[in-house]
């Protein structure tokens, strides 16, 4: 008896062990597709399927619907063929294709970007329709209005505005309302046009500083871009300082963005006499933002870049001659430090005045600074020394200088072989 009663006690114990071990795994196995679908969940929040190191479903910040087109895309995106029945102020003309894509989910940034490449419609002018069709592939292809002739088109490169402009006599205005430009768009990015009395004018805005050919056929003008270096062996920036309402340092009479303009456009007389291309970030009363005269001497790739300015000192009896170089871009063999010694010896010796030793540009100096290429500013002459300030106004003492700087600009090109 006791024994069946050990045996029922000891059979009872083990059924409650396998109750409650089949019960904990009951309760395991319902948690276990919880787990699996919060692991999930993580790492789907982890997982970036869109690319673009962003959390969070498409539409958010950082999304793929937020990114704009990769920069330097062979096709620039502001093309689109406007549409021919919007006038100034439609969505089509006044915003510009450029600014319908943006719409369609580019960034600020990208935004910005698109609209300094493209020009704003002003009182009449007319936004150019272009035509995706490249069969040419190698030039711009402009067509013309009927009788247009070679001697009745003008072709002029700003280059500072990144801008070509078409001057064509006689031509009709509604012509290009029903015909587009075409071929070769890579390096357009937006063109208009505007009735100039008798004359018509075409512009069109560029993706950089490009030199061009051009080839009238058939009643169509051909332009091919190239770049400065296909066409120029040698190539120098001159960089006249100040300008517009900047007018630099002043004495008596002398004002000087008019000195450092002088001095430049009597260079530019002997300059134009040889092959050397010279650019010029002004040849007038203008005055452009430093980092556009910098990307001028960056972009053209040029040999040298000279800026032509005055000197200043709290000291009134300072006065010479004196040089400032870009110490941050070193290039073996000739360099800014040798552009700088050349060019303060050969204007000390055309004006028979005093050196005054190159140094290095200071952080405020950016213009310099940033310069890719050998760069010097040229401190022909102080401003704030009486004397020298009337030196500085005459014209046979602008004369010297430049001649000076001349002598230089060829010697810097003998010192490094070419």
């Amino acid at each position: 008896m006791k024994r069946a009663a050990v045996w029922c006690a000891c059979f009872s114990l083990a059924a409650l062990a396998v109750i409650l071990y089949l019960s904990f795994q009951r309760d395991t196995l319902a948690q276990e597709p919880g787990a699996l679908e919060a692991a999930g969940e993580e790492g789907a929040e982890q997982t970036d399927p869109q690319g673009d190191g962003q959390k969070g479903p498409p539409g958010q910040a950082g999304s793929s619907g937020d990114q704009k087109a990769p920069a330097g895309s062979s096709q620039p995106e502001t093309f689109r063929e406007p549409d021919k029945e919007g006038q100034p102020g439609d969505a089509s003309q006044a915003g510009g294709p450029a600014q319908a894509e943006n719409s369609a989910g580019q960034g600020a940034a990208g935004e910005d970007e698109t609209q300094e490449l493209k020009f704003s419609l002003e009182e009449g002018s007319q936004r150019l329709a272009f035509s995706e069709d490249a069969s040419d592939t190698s030039y711009l292809r402009i067509p013309l209005p009927e009788g247009v002739k070679a001697s009745d088109i003008t072709i002029e490169n700003y280059y500072m505005d990144q801008e070509l402009w078409i001057l064509l006599d006689g031509g009709e205005s509604g012509f290009y309302d029903e015909n587009a430009i075409s071929g070769n768009l890579e390096m357009v990015s937006d063109g208009i046009y505007e009735k100039q009395d008798k004359a018509l004018r075409l512009r069109f805005k560029l993706t950089g500083i490009f030199e061009y050919r051009s080839i009238l056929e058939s009643q169509e003008l051909y332009i091919s871009f190239l770049s400065p270096r296909e066409v120029y062996d040698r190539i120098v920036v001159i960089d006249p300082a100040c300008g517009g309402t900047n007018t630099g340092q002043t004495q008596g009479e002398l004002v000087e963005k008019e000195i450092n303009l002088a001095i430049a456009l009597k260079l530019k007389e002997k300059l134009d006499k040889t092959d050397i291309k010279a650019y010029y970030t002004r040849v007038d009363d203008v005055n452009p933002a430093q980092e556009n005269r910098i990307l001028l001497a960056n972009e053209t790739r040029a040999d040298l870049y000279i800026r032509i300015e005055l000197g200043a000192d709290e000291d009134s009896g300072v006065y010479g001659t004196g040089a400032v170089y870009n110490e941050d871009f070193f290039i073996p063999g000739f360099g800014s430090p040798e552009l700088a010694r050349i060019l303060e010896e050969e204007v000390v010796n055309g004006v028979k005045g005093k050196e005054l030793g190159f140094k290095s540009a200071e952080e405020s100096d950016t213009a310099i600074r940033q310069a890719l290429v050998p760069a010097v500013a040229l401190r022909a002459g102080y401003a704030t020394n009486r004397q020298e300030a009337i030196l500085l106004t005459r014209e046979d003492y602008q004369e010297k200088i430049a001649e000076g700087i001349y002598s230089a600009i060829l010697k810097a090109y003998g010192e490094m072989g070419n």
